[in-house]
Order: structure tokens, then C-alpha cells, then sequence
């Protein structure tokens, strides 16, 4: 049996009434003396000369104390992450000198107004650019100065008893209160039954009669916080192995034909194209070789590519240490699950074409040299390049020059045929080439370097190379030069191109990105809530033992859900006798619906 307990008119304002309660971030409430004190404090040490240090030199540390309390604020980090982001974007839509220099050039043909202003400003090198580094280091720094104190606040909170319970529940927004059967030990005890999971502190306050009276402060949602602190921790070890990553790491690029060609991590010189951190001198590279096998590739009806798979082995640790004799390890390379050794990750870029020529010379010798070819057209692989031969035998430099060749010109792998060639598929199904050969001085010897897929213009323009034949050839067939020199298309090579990748913090990364997703997801779904309960003796004057219970609760956040986990526990607490927090009348007259605070 229940009743309920009729609201008292004129009752004297709470003393820790949760609306006027002055908190820190994690919740921990600051008395008012603490706050006197921090505020004699405050004027102590603004006014000017105070404890003995001179006006100028208070004006500098003022100065430094308040830009850094402006640096570490909340507001500061969320300002540098949102300009961290803006100054992001001119590396993705602005062409990077990183990864394709050549069209920052045709950027710059295209602007000749704007290009160099860019240029001058580091929109071309934006991750490497001074003021992309500064937004970095600031919102780094200021992830620092703002997690430290909330860490530290946070673990004193989570070491302190919930606050107490206040005078008047009646002016939570959910309360409740009635009579019921049995003393107060016996209300504590359900109450604190029903609680469970939640942090408590039971306090005895005697009434005015001596009596035993009790009060029960329960808190819960303590992680929500925990959540928020670990997704900024998180932030911060992602932006940490990010940096250790550009200054440890490296990548590169190489080309390797099939048919068991290899390469070896053992240098830089054996890439096409390198790219070290800044502690990276390229001499502790990770040692591994690859050997290319096959390459197979499905296309569309169309042409378009379906499927890129390359048959490769490779040889690490104790397999590349015993040499000749150790064994390769098949693997089978496609262009979304790269090879994972030695620490590396090795990517399947794309594929091209090399054909194979044979050039004999009038005294019998021959050469034969498969040099891969640039493609120039992604849609039909239409290939480019240059096949370059030193004649053997001759008596001296001077004659050698005068007689290397080079053979330059188009393949197609699917040839379209006639006098003017073309591909019109990227498949290998009927390849063909259309070449120039050119005799004379290539410039090999004269100490400067060259592409491998071009010869120099400035010796065709000089005259020191002149083109002695044109023709398009079949596999098989041949051109036979003036002087009895034949050049003989034999067949067409397929390469791979492979990025070798070295991240020493992927796996930190890895780890910080599953944090920042678990902490967000916590401090977005757990909702922090406080219960309490006071207990007291009924009128003596009863026949039966009877406890009159209070119960009030409050949730820290605007998040539905609390209504309904209080009107469980006032039922359980209650019965059906207490009656509806939304019914109940504030001391204005007014009446709550329910709502959180």
C-alpha cells in the first residue's frame, strides 16, 4: 500500500540545485568557495606588479597566457581542423609536382596568368608547403593543450562520489514521491538493488527527530565522456602516424616485364622512379626481390579492362638468403589486393607493351633488346617509344657513334591495318608497329641523361641522326638498310608496372581510425543521467512501519530515452501509487512534460 506525498507550498530554494550548479566539462561541480578562491586568484595575479613582477614584463606574459588559452580552446582545434581540410582541396583538384610533374607544365601552358602565381604560392606542392605545415602543427599543438587538462579533469571525476542530492527534487525535471511499506534500511536497500551499473554514494542525514534518514546520489553515462576523450586521443595518434609515415616511409615505382624478369629491393637505381620520406637516405630499404611470371588481362566488348591478374613469386627473409637455391613463393598479384612482404606492400599498377627487335649487322653480329614502350592511348593501349643498339666490333669510339640505331615509332597491339596505323583494341590480337630507324650519334656517351623512350631531338636537329628507313611490320617480318643492316620485329613482351609502398605507421593508423570510430560512437550513443533518492521515516504515529520516498532524476544531455528509463524505476521504487513526474506542479504552478534537461 502507497501514498502519495502532496507537493509542500513555500519551500525554500534548493541547495544544490541542479540548474544553478556550476560544473566543470566532465560534470564535477565547483563549490562556491572554490570558485571565490580561484577568483581572488585571478585578481591577485591581473593586477599589475603583483607579486613583484614589473609592468612589462606582466604585459608579455599576459600576452603569451592568453594566446595560449585562445590556441588550446575547443573552438581553436575545431577552426584548424575545418582550415585543415580547406587547404586540402587545391591538392586534390590542383595538379601535385609529387606525382605527375608534367602536368603541372600543361597546367601552367593552359594559365599562363594564374599557373605562376600558384606556382609561387605552393598549390603545386600543397602537403609539402610551409603554411599547410603550420595549420598542421598548430591544430596539433592545440589537440595537446585541450586534451591534457579534459584527461586529467576527467580522471578526477570518475574518482568522485556523484553529487549530493539536492533540497528540492521537486524542481528536477523528473520527480516523483510517495509512501510505502518498511523502514528506510529497507528502501536504501532496493534502491540501490535497482541501480545497479549505475555509481552510488548513500549518505545518512538524521531528520530533526534524531531519526534515520537516508539519501542515495546515483550517476551513470560516465563513458560518454571516455568516448569523446579517446575519439580527440584518436584524432591526434592519426595525425601522429600520418607525420611518421611522410618522414619514415617511402615509394616507388618500376616497370618489369614477364616471362621472369625481376626486381630486387635492394637500391634505389633499380627504380623507375623513387619517392623517400625525409629520414629516408634509400640505403635500409626492405630486402625482397619479385619475379614477374604472366600477366593476363580481360577486357569488355568494348575494350574496357575488366580484370588485371599477374602471376608473380617472391623471395624474402631465409628464401633470399640461400641465393640461387632458394625457392619462390607463388603469388597472384591483382590491382586490389597487393603483396604484403619484408614490411612492404607491393601494388599492381597497370600494364603496357615492349615489343622485341632483332637487328643484324653487315658482318653477321646481331642484337636483340626488348625495351618496354610508353603507352600513349589508356583506352586501346597504343604504345610509343624507342629501341636504341651500339654496332659491336667497330675499332673505335668515333666509328661507333657514327653507327648506332635507334628504332622509334607506334605499336598497336590490336592494329587496325593499312598505311596509317592504329589500335582499336588493347588486347594483344593483332599487333603491328609502324617504325622509324634512325642512324647515327644517339648521344649515349656525351654524359647527360635521356628517356628511354625517346632520342634526343637536339641530334636529329643537328643532323648527327638521320632516319634511314619507315615502315610498318608484322611479327617476323624486316627492313634491310643501305648498307645491309636488316632490323627484324620479332613479337610483342607485355610489362607490369608495380608500386613498392613502405608505411612503418599503417598499422598505428589502422588502429587510431577503428578508436575514432568506437569513441564517437560511444560519446554519440551513451547519455549521461543522474538519480537521486531521499528516505525518511513516515508519521511515527502509524501503525505499520512506512518509509516516504523522494526520487528525482536528470539527464546531462537533450537525448530522448530517460523519460522512460525514470518512469521504470519510479514504478519499481514507487508502485503504482507515485504519481507522474509530468503531473507533478512546480512551486510556480506550472507542470513538467516529461522533457530532459
Amino acid at each position: 500500500m502507497t501514498k502519495a506525498i502532496p507537493e509542500a507550498a513555500g519551500t525554500p530554494e534548493p541547495e544544490h540545485s541542479e540548474q544553478a550548479e556550476q560544473t566543470t566539462s566532465t560534470g564535477v561541480p565547483e563549490t562556491p568557495t572554490q570558485g571565490a578562491e580561484s577568483a581572488d586568484s585571478r585578481k591577485i595575479a591581473d593586477s599589475p606588479g603583483g607579486g613583484g613582477v614589473s609592468d612589462g614584463a606582466w604585459g608579455v606574459w599576459g600576452f603569451v597566457r592568453n594566446t595560449w588559452r585562445g590556441l588550446v580552446s575547443m573552438r581553436t582545434a575545431l577552426v584548424l581542423l575545418f582550415l585543415l581540410a580547406l587547404a586540402s582541396l587545391p591538392g586534390a583538384l590542383l595538379p601535385q609536382r609529387s606525382l605527375n610533374p608534367a602536368k603541372i607544365t600543361e597546367y601552367r601552358q593552359q594559365h599562363p596568368m594564374l599557373g605562376p602565381v600558384l606556382d609561387r604560392l605552393g598549390f603545386f606542392d600543397v602537403f609539402a608547403s610551409p603554411w599547410f605545415a603550420a595549420i598542421y602543427l598548430l591544430l596539433f599543438v592545440s589537440l595537446i593543450g585541450c586534451l591534457g587538462p579534459r584527461t586529467l579533469e576527467y580522471a578526477r571525476a570518475c574518482r568522485a562520489q556523484p553529487v549530493a542530492t539536492p533540497r528540492n527534487l521537486n524542481r528536477l525535471p523528473h520527480h516523483a514521491g510517495a509512501e510505502v511499506d518498511g523502514s528506510p534500511e529497507q528502501a536504501v536497500a532496493r534502491v540501490r538493488d535497482q541501480l545497479r551499473g549505475w555509481r552510488t554514494a548513500v549518505r545518512e542525514e538524521p531528520d530533526a527527530d534524531g531519526r534515520a534518514s537516508f539519501t542515495v546520489s546515483a550517476e551513470k553515462g560516465y563513458l560518454r565522456e571516455a568516448g569523446n576523450l579517446v575519439f580527440h586521443l584518436a584524432l591526434l595518434g592519426l595525425l601522429v602516424g600520418f607525420a611518421a609515415g611522410k618522414l619514415f616511409g617511402y615509394e616507388g615505382q618500376v616497370i618489369v616485364l614477364t616471362g621472369g624478369n625481376q626486381f630486387c629491393n635492394s637500391g634505389i637505381l633499380g627504380y623507375d622512379s623513387f619517392r623517400a620520406g625525409a629520414l629516408v637516405d634509400g640505403t635500409s630499404l626492405s630486402p625482397f626481390c619479385v619475379k614477374v611470371d604472366t600477366f593476363d588481362a580481360e577486357y569488355l566488348p568494348n575494350g574496357q579492362p575488366e580484370h588485371y591478374r599477374s602471376s608473380i613469386g617472391y623471395q624474402a627473409g631465409a628464401d633470399l638468403d640461400a641465393g640461387a637455391t632458394g625457392p619462390w613463393r607463388p603469388y597472384q598479384l591483382e590491382v586490389n589486393s597487393p603483396l604484403r612482404v619484408a614490411g612492404d606492400r607491393v601494388y599492381l599498377l597497370g600494364h603496357g607493351y615492349a615489343p622485341t627487335f632483332t637487328v643484324t649487322f653487315p658482318d653477321g653480329t646481331s642484337r636483340t633488346q626488348t625495351v618496354q614502350w610508353r603507352t600513349a592511348d589508356q583506352t586501346t593501349m597504343l604504345a610509343e617509344g624507342a629501341t636504341k643498339f651500339d654496332r659491336p666490333g667497330l675499332p673505335d669510339d668515333a666509328s661507333r657513334r657514327l653507327n648506332q640505331i635507334a628504332v622509334t615509332g607506334l605499336l598497336a597491339p590490336t592494329s587496325s591495318g593499312g598505311k596509317v596505323i592504329t589500335s582499336v583494341f588493347p588486347a594483344p590480337l593483332r599487333p603491328e608497329v609502324a617504325v622509324d630507324v634512325l642512324r647515327g650519334d644517339l648521344g649515349l656517351d656525351d654524359g647527360r641523361g635521356q628517356s628511354i623512350f625517346e632520342v634526343p631531338q637536339a641530334q636529329l636537329q643537328s643532323g648527327a641522326l638521320t632516319r634511314v628507313a619507315r615502315q610498318n611490320l608484322l611479327p617476323g617480318q624486316e627492313i634491310r638498310l643501305n648498307d645491309g643492316t636488316t632490323v627484324r620485329f620479332d613479337r610483342v613482351t607485355q610489362w607490369v608496372g608495380l608500386q613498392i609502398s613502405h608505411d612503418p605507421a599503417q598499422d598505428f593508423v589502422l588502429v587510431f581510425a577503428v578508436l575514432i570510430l568506437l569513441g564517437l560512437g560511444t560519446s554519440l550513443t551513451i547519455k549521461r543521467r543522474r538519480f537521486w533518492a531521499r528516505i525518511r521515516p513516515a508519521d511515527p504515529v502509524a501503525e505499520s512501519e512506512r518509509t516516504v520516498i523522494e526520487i528525482g532524476g536528470l539527464a546531462r544531455t537533450d537525448q530522448a530515452g530517460y523519460g522512460e528509463e525514470f518512469a521504470r524505476l519510479r514504478t519499481v521504487l514507487l508502485g503504482n501509487g507515485g504519481p507522474e513526474d509530468s503531473d507533478n506542479p512546480r512551486p510556480d504552478g506550472t507542470r513538467d512534460r516529461g522533457g530532459s534537461a
